[in-house]
């Protein structure tokens, strides 16, 4: 049972505030930033107490997601209850941030009151409110297909001469007339590597997660079949096919997802609702198919004058074809550094030393495959010591690789039935980020 549910954002500012039952005050508010703020660490407790209240929150999108409870209610299932709110809004409104709330208040509070009644949950499912949710969404941007300017991932299959654009799968799943209603389907395959590499340059650690995303703007489709690779595989016992195998090590499915055609033919069948869902989640530990898409090698030494000298030579293994996007390289530097100057081998790269952090930013906008970059740092260090030149390291990097997967997974094909009528398109979206990718020194 949910006595109150509101939206904060991240400096405390009230977005949305909505009581159901009145059990308690509008106070409860402030007293939540208050408890979230004085804690230390970027990580607050899930659930938090004061008195006989009990707050259960999530963050999304930079903003704090917070349902209030006096009964003994399962934490999970008020967990359970945020995430999808969150999915319902960012269905609705697009996108989830600060602005898109700001904009969307009567439509977020249409949906609270037709999701919850008295503190009971009735329903989070975007078919079943799509015939009671009557406002529409406004959009901060306007959608156009046409627009290519922030360029994230690209269309495969039968779109191959098309791009979508980023932004294209961000808006409400309720088309305003300005939109033309367009029938489009998304499916992304998006995974996130975690690395750590070796100061001798052998591989420690490679884990890679991924899911399958869907995100639905047709009227009606009454099935929607996925093909996946034919090699695909769970598990080594399971080896398939001819060609190269994609092996993942455990997978898992939405319950929507009908799997009779999947062990022999690798076809997920799901009627798909419209807005966002995850049809399939998969991992894969220590075994990744391909070289890591990084390497780094670095020297550091001491000059003359008592400067630090980092000279960092990184080089990407992907494809010439292919690019990895900003690609960020974060290096710890010793305690008391105060300033840094720079020698970088193309003029689109930058780097700054963040006191604060104690660490050199080196930014790479584009890095295409097959090549190598090099950028020498040197670093005024008060009394620096062999013992301090130890404080160097590891590097973290960021990177987005587009058109990429780490596994190797892909789509061969995406069909809807029945045939929809009038202009549809259909998209299959490939992108990989960094979890977490370190590289000692």
């Amino acid at each position: 049972m949910i006595s109150q549910v509101f939206i904060l954002s991240s400096k405390g500012d009230h977005l949305i505030y909505k009581d159901f039952r009145g059990e308690a005050g509008s106070d409860v508010v402030n007293i939540f930033y208050e408890k979230v703020t004085a804690l230390t660490g970027d990580q607050p407790p899930v659930v938090m107490s004061h008195k006989d209240l009990h707050f259960v929150h999530v963050r999304q999108g930079g903003l704090y997601w917070v349902a209030t409870t006096t009964a003994d209610s399962s934490p999970f299932t008020v967990i359970e209850f945020l995430n999808r709110l969150t999915a319902l809004v960012k269905d609705y409104c697009g996108s989830l941030s600060e602005r898109s709330v700001q904009m969307n208040f009567a439509l977020i509070y249409e949906l609270l009151d037709e999701v919850v009644d008295y503190g009971y949950i009735q329903t989070t499912s975007s078919d079943v409110l799509k015939n009671f949710i009557q406002t529409e969404a406004v959009s901060s941007r306007p959608f156009s297909l046409f627009d290519l300017s922030n360029v994230g991932l690209f269309g495969a299959e039968t779109q191959q001469s098309k791009v979508a654009p980023s932004s294209a799968a961000t808006r409400p799943i309720q088309s305003s007339r300005e939109q033309g209603g367009k029938s489009e389907i998304f499916v992304d395959v998006i995974e996130r590597m975690s690395v750590v590499i070796g100061s001798n340059g052998v591989l420690m650690k490679a884990d890679v997660e991924g899911e399958i995303r869907v995100k639905c703007y047709m009227p009606t489709c009454s099935e929607m079949r996925i093909g996946l690779n034919e090699e695909f595989s769970i598990g080594k016992s399971q080896l398939r096919g001819y060609g190269a195998a994609v092996r993942v090590d455990e997978c898992s499915f939405h319950q929507a997802v009908r799997l009779d055609e999947f062990d022999s033919l690798r076809i997920l069948r799901l009627c798909p609702s419209q807005g966002e869902q995850t049809v399939m989640q998969y991992q894969l530990s220590d075994d990744l198919p391909s070289a890591p898409p990084f390497r780094l090698f670095p020297t550091i030494e001491r000059d003359n004058g008592g400067r630090l000298l980092m000279y960092m030579k990184l080089r990407c293994d992907l494809p010439p074809k292919s690019a990895a996007i900003n690609v960020c390289a974060t290096v710890p530097v010793p305690k008391g550094s105060v300033s840094l100057s720079q020698e970088l081998s193309s003029p689109d790269q930058s780097a700054e030393l963040k006191p604060q952090s104690r660490a050199v930013v080196w930014q790479i906008p584009r890095f295409p495959g097959g090549t190598q970059l090099s950028a020498l740092f040197k670093l005024e260090v008060p009394g620096l010591s062999s013992a301090s030149m130890l404080e160097v390291g590891p590097v973290g990097l960021s990177f987005e690789l587009p058109k990429i997967t780490a596994t190797g997974l892909q789509v061969r094909f995406l069909r809807l039935s029945p045939i929809q009528p009038g202009p549809s398109q259909r998209w299959v979206r490939y992108v990989t980020h960094s979890d977490s990718y370190t590289i000692r020194i």
